[in-house]
């Protein structure tokens, strides 16, 4: 009989800046076993339930960080853990293998999640010790993420203007979704020790905070505040300013994930089902454009079309890849 993968809980840490924010002194598997523990915790779960811990993670690179977030947030030594980079997707691709391992290889509930600290950035590699025939032949698989962003735009004919005002669209719904209070169950206030850098005297001192929110849209945006704000690169056709673009954050997550029939059994309610996932490649220098391959795939997959879904989200990181994607799929604004 097929097993189903329910998510039964969640949670999150708020997003802080990287460098200026909340978390600029956090370790990055404090993070990450803050947002493990309590999404075990709101489950209802005895820790020795959870199998597996698995987390994605891009910067830190430094041993297993999924085995130290479940060490560190308390799971017994019987609980394995597992590290997960797919940049972007990592968080997501972490509840795909989980929802695997429920489904397919008998786990009755798995942690899954995500953690980034781009104030504690860690590994990434020298391109001394990268092979060069990889540089000659995919340039664009190191190539800066911005860059990526100006290809994309150019090449697809995305406007500085229709960035500006979908990013004006997105700072609005995220200012909307915070005054009705839509986070308040979700993020759980994690106590932290915050650099501060006197802007004057450029004095440093260390402070007691506590990240309860996210700190890092910006509610009182205009579109003609952005209009006004120069590219990030010089030239023609650069088009990606610190308006249209997301700011670098740090910040963790996490869901439990757990069999249908064993969640049932624990009195829980889902939140959701897990009902699929799909990935797909494209090229190097135009990274922002995955979901236009990929989606098409998943539907395809599960005898859907695009109209059939209700509530898209796609990968904010630059405008002008998630306005590309959105319209090349046809999903209605």
């Amino acid at each position: 009989m097929t097993r189903e993968a329910v998510i039964v809980s969640y949670a999150r840490t708020g997003l802080a800046k990287s460098g200026r924010g909340g978390f600029n002194m956090t370790p990055t598997m404090t993070m990450g076993a803050h947002a493990v523990k309590h999404a075990v915790a709101k489950s209802g779960l005895d820790a020795s339930a959870i199998e597996d811990c698995i987390i994605g993670n891009v910067a830190h690179g430094a041993g297993n960080l999924g085995r130290q977030v479940a060490l560190l947030a308390g799971m017994p030594i019987t609980t394995s853990g597992v590290t997960v980079n797919r940049f972007c997707s990592s968080g997501l691709n972490t509840i795909a293998t989980a929802a695997n391992y429920v489904r397919n290889d008998g786990a009755d509930a798995v942690v899954a999640g995500g953690v980034e600290s781009l104030s504690f950035p860690g590994g990434g590699g020298s391109r001394e010790n990268n092979d060069p025939a990889l540089f000659q032949q995919y340039p664009g698989v190191f190539m800066p993420m911005i860059d990526t962003a100006d290809i994309v735009a150019e090449r697809y004919k995305v406007s500085r203007e229709s960035q500006d005002e979908y990013s004006l669209e997105s700072q609005l719904r995220m200012a909307a979704a915070q005054q009705a209070g839509k986070f308040k169950d979700e993020i759980v206030p994690l106590k932290t020790k915050m650099k501060v850098v006197n802007k004057e005297t450029k004095e440093e001192s260390i402070v007691d905070f506590v990240v309860d929110k996210d700190e890092c849209n910006r509610p009182d945006t205009t579109l003609e505040g952005l209009a006004k704000l120069k590219p990030v690169r010089e030239g023609d056709n650069k088009f990606i300013t610190a308006g249209n673009a997301s700011q670098l954050s740090d910040g963790a997550a996490a869901v439990v994930i757990m069999d249908s029939k064993a969640a049932e059994k624990a009195g829980l309610s889902p939140m959701g089902a897990f009902k699929g996932w799909a990935v797909a490649g494209c090229e190097p220098d135009e990274m922002g454009i995955g979901p236009v391959f990929a989606i098409p795939r998943l539907l395809e997959r599960h005898g859907l079309k695009i109209d059939d879904i209700d509530l898209w989200e796609l990968n904010e990181a630059f405008a002008s890849q998630c306005l590309y994607s959105r319209d090349k799929l046809g999903i209605d604004p």
